[in-house]
């Protein structure tokens, strides 16, 4: 053979070597493709889920099947490579996520993943394409709001807070729905701040709270550390809660006139605080204006078809003549599907948000008539204004298809507070099962997403949480046990990615359930406090607004046993959490790597103990602990890697570059071919 065909063949083979990556000599390879195997392994760059923007770094996820067993793993891109660190884990699959600066990212990424299994294998994660490669474009279609992840919430439901100008308390009589409702008639109440709960509190029973009431009580507000403010619905309504709008362009005047809002608005900015409004974009109230000329004027109406009337005339408040809300007659649905109707909708949002709002909560979304269509509408009508508004869905259960930047920034997140906190709480869930409900919950949503989250337990349509902690009905004395589960429950709340947002009256250990009569809306008693309750809300409050990593988005779940469950917040694990929901028995647990400080214990603080690194928790305690100092050049990382039972800690350091196994395979691969073709060489000489 001639020496020219020797050294082109050697040439191809180094220049295969540098497009081609191999892993180190004696490790085995296996290829996957992800369009053809998506259950081994998962990565979608068109889903939030798996690729998404927050805190200052593109986030890509993959999730792969814990039979795979991996020791590291990294995202190899063409600006670098970056090391793929452990977050979430169920007993059949794992989730590992990297960080990308924005920077580095701004002009596109095409990238695959390197993963080393413990065996020595390493497995490389391509795209099913031509190219192989996954691609970034540069463009963040699905935008964080940033300001979310930072801020504690506070629900307020207006009748029931505070009574700031007694000259309004009656107004409410001249609009309320019972006056015109010709199938339940009846008469509002009007009592006074304490007065007894009567079948009419849920809708009728007006108490006098207002707007210059919450103006009043910003101060206080800003002490707990709230940093927005959630109103329910102030719109001119025949009801005390709001949903059945009249006009969604005029403040209702038993809560106070626009200037009072723009002087609440205007006092809760300079605080520091935001305020989101209720938006009801489903139904309205019998006297809404448009369906009050369809009822007089029926097909000859204007408005005849922004409703779908069964028969004319009709009684109003009958729900077998027009269609309505869940069968209730006092609430006509609006016909979403007519292009006036979404175009007015749409309107009233962008005018609210003119007036100063930061934001919208959206009051059940799945019962709008072409839901999909119509938030997709809105959502870009708002943001293409104001892209800072933060938009929030009343979504029950855990529904991620909503949270792909096509509808909502978060939803109200009763699944993440209810299903999975509160029953840890309440000891339905053991601390493992809550640990993988934990894990499935945040692999679902983006990272964005959860560090967007409105994570409420307690509201206006559930009990109190106190009260679902067994703390008993309305001006009950809760017990001990009962509010040391509120105290674990809520300081897992405030450690979520996210922002906590606690119903008014929460923090100061109100009861109230919601089957009597709704006596949860029951107003706050001013001059009753819990002071045990308030110095925790608190102190969870400086906490929040004080501790970089609980306003980061990211979270690591350690994992769960027996009573324990323990999580880890920030990107570097500056903060451990550990809870024992446990009525009776301390359980320990063994500290991951670094030096530790316990900062703040829900109950028992005397209790707690640190030996050999490990902390003992005691019964109904969350631990809120922080890593005293962090290396800026090895992230440690802790992930569950032994099901079910102990959570087991690894620490997982991975180099930074491609070029380090580009030399490593020139020295194992390219010098001895190199070497041979110079011994080929000369022999041809000879």
């Amino acid at each position: 053979m001639g020496w020219r065909p020797v050294a082109v063949y050697a040439t191809l083979i180094l220049v295969l070597l540098q497009l081609t990556p191999l892993p180190i000599a004696g490790a085995s390879i296996m290829e996957i493709y992800v369009a053809d195997d998506q259950v081994t392994v998962v990565h979608n760059p068109l889903d939030p889920a798996y690729l998404s923007a927050a805190d200052g770094y593109l986030i890509p996820r993959i999730r792969v099947a814990s039979s795979l067993d991996v020791a590291s793993g990294t995202l190899v891109a063409d600006k670098g490579e970056y090391q793929l660190k452990p977050q979430l884990a169920t007993n059949t699959w794992r989730v590992y996520y990297a960080t990308i600066p924005i920077g580095e990212a701004s002009r596109g990424l095409n990238y695959y993943f390197k993963l080393t299994l413990r065996n020595n294998t390493v497995v490389y994660v391509y795209n099913a394409t031509a190219s192989r490669l996954f691609n970034f474009n540069g463009s963040i279609v699905f935008r964080q709001v940033e300001w979310v992840k930072s801020r504690v919430g506070y629900q307020i439901f207006p009748d029931r807070f505070y009574n700031g100008d007694p000259s309004n308390d009656l107004k409410a009589n001249l609009t309320d729905e019972l006056w015109i409702n010709e199938v339940s008639r009846g008469v509002p109440v009007f009592t006074r701040w304490d007065g007894p709960v009567t079948s009419l509190h849920c809708c009728h029973q007006y108490f006098g709270g207002d707007l210059k009431g919450v103006t009043e009580k910003l101060d206080y507000l800003k002490e707990l550390g709230v940093g927005l403010i959630y109103l329910n619905p102030i719109f001119l309504s025949g009801s005390v809660h709001g949903y059945d709008t009249y006009d969604y362009y005029t403040v209702d005047p038993k809560f106070g006139t626009l200037e009072d809002l723009k002087t609440l608005i205007n006092e809760a900015h300079k605080r520091g605080i935001k305020v989101i409004f209720d938006f009801v974009p489903d139904h309205v109230g019998l006297g809404f204006w448009a369906f009050q000329d369809v009822y007089r004027n029926g097909r000859n109406s204007t408005y005849w078809s922004w409703f779908i009337v069964y028969k004319w005339r009709f009684k109003l408040g009958d729900p077998t003549a027009y269609k309505c809300w869940w069968g209730i007659g006092s609430l006509p649905q609006l016909n979403v599907l007519n292009t006036e109707v979404r175009q007015y909708l749409i309107n009233v949002a962008l005018y609210w948000l003119s007036i100063g709002f930061d934001g919208l909560r959206i009051d059940t979304p799945l019962d709008v008539i072409d839901s999909e269509s119509f938030f997709r509408e809105l959502r870009e009508a708002v943001k293409s204004r104001y892209p800072d508004a933060y938009i929030v869905g009343e979504i029950w259960d855990y529904r991620p298809e909503w949270l792909r930047g096509n509808a909502f920034d978060s939803l109200m997140n009763y699944y993440l507070g209810r299903n999975i906190l509160l029953s840890y709480a309440r000891g339905a869930l053991n601390g493992y099962t809550a640990s993988m409900k934990l894990a499935e919950y945040y692999a679902g949503i983006g990272v964005n997403v959860a560090g967007m989250g409105f994570n409420i337990i307690g509201s206006h349509d559930t009990s109190r949480v106190l009260t679902d902690l067994g703390g008993g009905g309305l001006n009950s004395t809760p017990s001990n046990e009962s509010i040391a589960r509120l105290k674990l429950l809520s300081t897992l709340q405030y450690t979520q990615p996210g922002m906590p947002v606690v119903f008014q009256g929460d923090e100061r250990g109100i009861t109230g359930r919601q089957g009597n009569h709704d006596e949860q809306r029951y107003p706050i008693q001013w001059d009753r406090l819990n002071v045990e309750v308030y110095e925790h809300y608190k102190r969870l409050g400086e906490l929040k607004n004080t501790i970089p990593a609980l306003s980061t988005s990211i979270i690591h779940v350690l994992g769960g046993s027996g009573g324990l469950l323990a999580y880890t917040r920030g990107y570097m694990d500056e903060v451990l959490v550990i809870a024992n929901n446990d009525a009776s028995t301390p359980q320990s647990y063994e500290l991951p790597p670094g030096n530790w400080t316990l900062i703040y214990a829900s109950n028992n603080w005397s209790e707690v103990s640190v030996e050999h690194n490990t902390v003992t928790v005691p019964p109904l305690t969350a631990l809120i602990l922080v890593r005293n100092t962090v290396s800026e050049t090895t992230t440690t990382s802790t992930a569950v890697t032994s099901f079910p039972g102990t959570m087991y800690t690894e620490t997982t350091a991975i180099p930074g570059r491609l070029e380090q196994d580009t030399r490593v395979l020139i020295i194992v691969v390219a010098v001895p071919l190199l070497l041979a073709t110079l011994v080929l060489l000369r022999r041809h000489r000879a």
